[in-house]
């Protein structure tokens, strides 16, 4: 695969770029954050988002998207994480669109992916438990009576957990705790009696909660796919997920760098802009070259999303450990090469920080992916 973009990518991203420019900086999250906004993103901004296509970007065209591919999303999202723009895109589209379309039946698909690629329905994924990802501890029970489910438990991490429309349910149907066998996926409409969203406030200030359903009461129709085989599909999910959310660390992670070397440039110490001391261009250097290794790691994962790739686990975790590491140590950089004016809330450079460390922890970190990649490998 060439790791170059096509004239029609090329288009895309600076589209992309421009737009969120205008209408979704670091300015706008601020104002955002200030304002105590419970959504967490703005909804003309996400409506324009989707009249443009971005909705439904990796969507197939015969459930109404454009069939750009994830390639296509990955180069939304890098932009998105440039500009720290808050939006649905996230939860709604890379995460539930994506569960969807490996999930659930024909006819399924053809109910909500058409919603969704038009930005007419929010849908979010609750399947973690506990305090960190692991995506096959499910206690929360789905007990089958007649062709009717009820669903007792909670989830928590839920994104956009008080503007979704509807939530993608990881219930256990068999086995326990701890095995891949036995989960099914359901999907429940947000205001179904008995599921309840309570939302959590995090660094970045996105919109997130905890959902706890109480003999939530869904018909077998509500089922995504078959009974109790939904682990393989939910785990190619997240590794496209995964890649997805390594797209905007990367996006982030370039941002906070480039901010910091126009800092070195115009900041003066002993007479001098500090960006000609040498300590201070070794480390520059250094951040240089591991974002271009980023950048082409993230970009041929895309690629492999799209060409189905066989080894498509092994490359997901790798990418997410990888943009893990280095969105941290680009974003520690940044603050202590911008010196004290790097720890105060006015300027811009503490939000990349904090946008970092909870996409870092989304859906596994880089803990998780190293141990992942090193047993997928055999070790």
């Amino acid at each position: 695969m060439a790791l170059v973009l096509n004239e029609e990518q090329n288009m895309l991203k600076d589209a992309a770029a421009g737009f969120l420019a205008e209408k979704a900086t670091v300015a706008h999250q601020r104002a955002l954050r200030d304002s105590g906004d419970a959504q967490g993103f703005d909804s003309a901004v996400w409506q324009e988002m989707a009249q443009m296509g971005w909705a439904g970007i990796a969507i197939d065209e015969e459930f109404g998207g454009l069939g750009y591919g994830y390639t296509g999303l990955g180069l939304v999202l890098e932009q998105m994480g440039r500009h720290l723009s808050a939006s649905p895109l996230q939860s709604t589209v890379l995460i539930g669109a994506t569960v969807i379309a490996q999930l659930a039946t024909q006819a399924q698909k053809e109910q909500w992916l058409p919603s969704i690629a038009a930005g007419e329905q929010l849908v979010s994924l609750a399947l973690q438990e506990g305090a960190h990802h692991a995506p096959w501890d499910v206690t929360l029970s789905a007990q089958k009576s007649g062709d009717t489910y009820l669903l007792n438990g909670s989830k928590r991490m839920v994104l956009d957990c008080s503007s979704a429309s509807a939530f993608i349910v990881v219930a256990r149907t068999a086995g326990a705790t701890g095995d891949e066998a036995g989960l099914s996926a359901f999907i429940v409409a947000a205001d179904t009696p008995g599921l309840v969203c309570e939302q959590r406030s995090l660094v970045d200030s996105r919109n997130v909660g905890v959902i706890t359903l109480t003999d939530v009461a869904v018909d077998a129709q509500h089922l995504l796919g078959s009974e109790g085989e939904a682990s393989q599909g939910l785990g190619r999910a997240l590794d496209i997920a995964n890649i997805g959310l390594s797209a905007e660390l990367l996006g982030l992670s370039v941002e906070a760098f480039t901010r910091t070397v126009d800092y070195l440039k115009e900041r003066k110490q002993f007479g001098r802009v500090i960006g000609s001391f040498q300590g201070l261009q070794h480390r520059a250097a250094e951040l240089f070259a591991e974002l271009e290794l980023c950048r082409s790691l993230v970009l041929q994962s895309l690629q492999a999303i799209d060409s189905a790739a066989d080894d498509l686990p092994m490359r997901a975790s790798a990418t997410k450990a990888k943009l893990c590491q280095i969105a941290q140590i680009t974003t520690n950089e940044a603050i202590q090469m911008h010196g004290g004016i790097g720890m105060t809330d006015e300027h811009e450079i503490g939000f990349f920080i904090k946008r970092a460390r909870v996409a870092q922890h989304t859906l596994g970190d880089y803990n998780y992916h190293l141990d992942r990649y090193a047993l997928l490998g055999g070790f």
